[in-house]
């Protein structure tokens, strides 16, 4: 593949696998500083790093939004639209059909609002109309889903759930710049799944995109365990993938990536580790499990079934402390022959997910092999011989449910 391509590919690479990633830092559990946090929330939702460069002069993806991406086509490829953006009047259109959901006219009104999560376009008056010049990503767009409290797809923000209705490789595959080829390969991949590694390596094998809460005081956060800071995951995310300004340099896996000549990466990491780290796991909602089930699943959780060997500690992950071989998970082999996804990364290695917010975030294992709470346990009781009962198995989906 030529340089130039590899470079576009980079940048259209949406977020993920975890666009903007977490990471550790020796103070992560210290009460951060209210406006440091809210500094970093508007990088999360607003900054694309520059990466306009990419998306608009690269993709001409800003073209194909205002030329054919409507809002009805928007929100079944997973896109967002945050009601607390929208005015009085633009909601009473919607409501009353005024305002048309399947023109793309819409869909710029909407980015001029910064309605659209994870989009951030510039729309500019040309010849007396609003027309969309650039077209950027924000860490939103992956690690960011909205309630439904509107309509289906449009409510209020809810930072750092992973947004698994995004198909990320059907609207990179919309740029027109691809060739067949790469368009096929990015349709592969699938709603709620993302692969960080394929603009860099040219294997497929797409991973879920994970959640990014209830991160603080864990320090190997993504599932490779690759880097120990936030520095470390939040730089190769926003250059690598999303396209910013920046350089981001990896020895182990012989990746070196410089976009631009203007740094607008490395300022903003403390200011989005702290937001980042202050998004707190979900509760499980009221009644979503039986809590006599979930008590005697607990007890397994911690005896029988062995989970709490690696599954320890207050974040259920024993990550801080050691990562394990492909051969010690039960995710691997990887579906439909596709290289081991450890194997790309610079580890080699898999970190123990941690659990907190479990029940929001199927599908599971980083390749989503698992659809189900009640896939993952009978995986294990497969794979691992537990000797768990059906009734055992039960229990042990229900504690899972309350975390």
């Amino acid at each position: 593949m030529a340089t130039t391509t590899r470079a576009a590919l980079a940048a259209a690479s949406l977020t993920l696998l975890a666009a903007c990633g977490h990471g550790h830092s020796d103070d992560n559990n210290d009460q951060p500083d209210p406006a440091q946090v809210e500094k970093g929330k508007q990088i999360f939702r607003f900054d694309t790093f520059g990466d306009e460069t990419f998306w608009t002069d690269t993709l001409k993806m800003n073209t194909v939004v205002a030329s054919a991406v409507d809002p009805t086509t928007a929100l079944s490829v997973g896109l967002k639209v945050d009601s607390a953006a929208l005015p009085a009047a633009v909601v009473q259109g919607i409501q009353n059909g005024t305002i048309s959901l399947t023109s793309p006219d819409t869909t710029v009104a909407l980015l001029k609002l910064d309605a659209v999560v994870g989009l951030k376009g510039t729309v500019e008056s040309v010849n007396g109309k609003d027309t969309l010049t650039h077209l950027g990503i924000t860490c939103a767009l992956c690690h960011s889903t909205v309630d439904n409290s509107f309509a289906p797809g449009i409510g209020k923000r809810l930072d750092g759930w992973p947004n698994h209705d995004l198909n990320p490789g059907a609207i990179i595959a919309l740029s027109p710049v691809l060739t067949a080829q790469q368009k096929a390969v990015y349709n592969s991949w699938g709603k709620g799944m993302y692969d960080p590694r394929f603009n860099l390596d040219g294997k497929v094998g797409p991973a879920v995109i994970p959640p990014a809460y209830g991160l603080a005081g864990i320090h190997k956060v993504t599932v490779t365990g690759d880097g120990d800071d936030i520095a470390y995951w939040n730089r190769y995310v926003a250059v690598t993938q999303m396209g910013g300004h920046g350089s981001f340099s990896e020895p182990r896996t012989g990746v070196n990536v410089i976009n631009g000549t203007d740094d607008q990466v490395s300022a903003k990491l403390p200011a989005l580790q702290a937001y980042q780290l202050s998004l707190a796991a979900p509760t499980p909602p009221a009644g979503s499990f039986d809590a006599a089930a979930a008590a005697r699943g607990k007890a397994l959780f911690n005896g029988n079934a062995g989970c709490a060997t690696c599954h320890s500690g207050d974040a259920l992950t024993d990550a801080n402390d050691r990562l394990h071989s492909p051969t010690d998970v039960v995710s691997e082999p990887e579906p439909n022959g596709e290289p081991s996804y450890a194997s790309r990364s610079a580890t080699k290695q898999y970190r123990t997910a941690p659990l907190k917010g479990l029940w929001q975030h199927a599908p599971y294992f980083h390749n989503g092999t698992a659809a189900t709470l009640d896939d993952v346990v009978r995986t294990y009781n497969t794979r691992k011989s537990l000797g768990l009962s059906q009734s055992d198995q039960a229990d042990l989906v229900q504690y899972l449910k309350s975390l």
